[in-house]
């Protein structure tokens, strides 16, 4: 798990360069252009390994969900449409529309979704269909569940394949436990991992010969969904000086391009220490930083927890956002509870970046 999240860390932090760079080259191409084709087939290339080391994370010590207010709708349709694309087999939808939204990580939900409807794919090798279904539903005290009383995002996959043995059942959420001769024995214990790191609850029921079925249950959240701002009102709304704290030189570069596209003025420090002095001195001279980007871990120096502590003593009301390649730290899925007012994970493209500082500085306000 150790050694899985350190190899995760490191990818990020060189994927969020290669994904930073080739969203900065797009807005400079002309969107119908063979380069702009090249660019986005390269982005999609960079997406799928960033698909890796979520897996990596997820199933070492780090993974801890980020959460925030989602619609799960849209995310079940597009994420078992992109597991069945090219096979054999039939995805059945009965989604109403006004399922309830959930605090949750999306990626981690869209990697559960795909891997149920992959097994189901896989357990239906001469084609058939897989029923997709999900509700709103109310567990009560007397309900054979070992789910809290409260409201919840019922999720049901069933497929019509072989089955799985009955000797088999309990043990297909063990981590390397796999019948197939293709396949690691990580899909279902990582799922078993995200849907317990969500509050949620994940059953299943097979026979052999008549097929699976899996049951998630995921609490609805009394948060309204978060709406995405459009980009041209982001572009538009740059303008603010922001300290971006990062030990990469990389990372420093296409943060601080991204940033200064948007129409923000930026300043660099390499770690923890710098990053205090420079805020420190800015403060002082009646200039202060509208916002720092700050590193969550920095090896060998001073991060970007222990550097915000030091700044609040200076300023606050100072604004930062936190980021990082590996999630096992809290402050990544709590990250209000430590004083940061935004959370990023890495990789990130410009969009994403540009999207998370304008709405720690303006909230919901719409540029004029």
């Amino acid at each position: 798990g150790v050694l899985a999240g350190g190899i995760a860390h490191d990818f990020n932090n060189i994927l969020t360069a290669i994904l930073g760079n080739i969203s900065l080259a797009k807005m400079d191409t002309i969107t119908d252009s063979d380069i702009n084709t090249r660019l986005i087939d390269a982005e999609k290339a960079s997406e799928r390994a960033q698909d890796l080391t979520r897996q990596l994370l997820t199933f070492s010590k780090g993974g801890a969900p980020i959460k925030k207010t989602i619609s799960i709708r849209n995310l079940i349709k597009e994420s078992a449409r992109f597991a069945l694309h090219g096979s054999n087999v039939k995805g059945l939808y009965d989604i109403p529309e006004n399922l309830s939204a959930i605090d949750a990580d999306a990626g981690q939900i869209s990697q559960v979704i795909n891997n149920l409807i992959i097994n189901a794919n896989q357990a239906m090798p001469d084609g058939g269909t897989i029923n997709i279904s999900a509700q709103n539903i109310d567990i009560k005290k007397s309900d054979p569940t070992p789910l809290k009383e409260d409201q919840y995002v019922r999720i049901t996959i069933s497929d019509e394949g072989a089955g799985i043995p009955e000797d088999h059942l309990n043990r297909i959420f063990d981590p390397y436990f796999t019948t197939k001769q293709k396949g690691s024995g990580l899909g279902l214990a990582t799922t078993y991992s995200i849907i317990k790191n969500h509050d949620g609850h994940i059953d299943v029921e097979s026979k052999q010969g008549e097929g699976t079925t899996f049951t998630i249950h995921l609490p609805i959240s009394n948060k309204p969904e978060e709406v995405e701002i459009e980009e041209d009102d982001i572009i538009a709304a740059g303008g603010g000086k922001i300290l971006i704290m990062d030990d990469e030189d990389a990372i420093r570069m296409v943060t601080g391009v991204a940033l200064t596209k948007a129409g923000y003025k930026v300043e660099f420090a390499f770690n923890g220490e710098e990053a205090v002095e420079k805020y420190k001195l800015s403060f002082e001279d009646g200039s202060p930083f509208d916002l720092i980007f700050m590193d969550l871990t920095i090896p060998g120096g001073m991060g970007g927890q222990e550097a915000l502590e030091k700044i609040k003593e200076i300023d606050p009301n100072a604004k930062a956002i936190v980021s990082s390649g590996y999630s096992n730290n809290p402050v990544m899925s709590e990250y209000e509870k430590y004083g940061f007012c935004g959370v990023i994970a890495k990789p990130y493209k410009a969009e994403n970046l540009n999207r998370i500082v304008y709405q720690v500085l303006h909230g919901d306000k719409i540029p004029v």
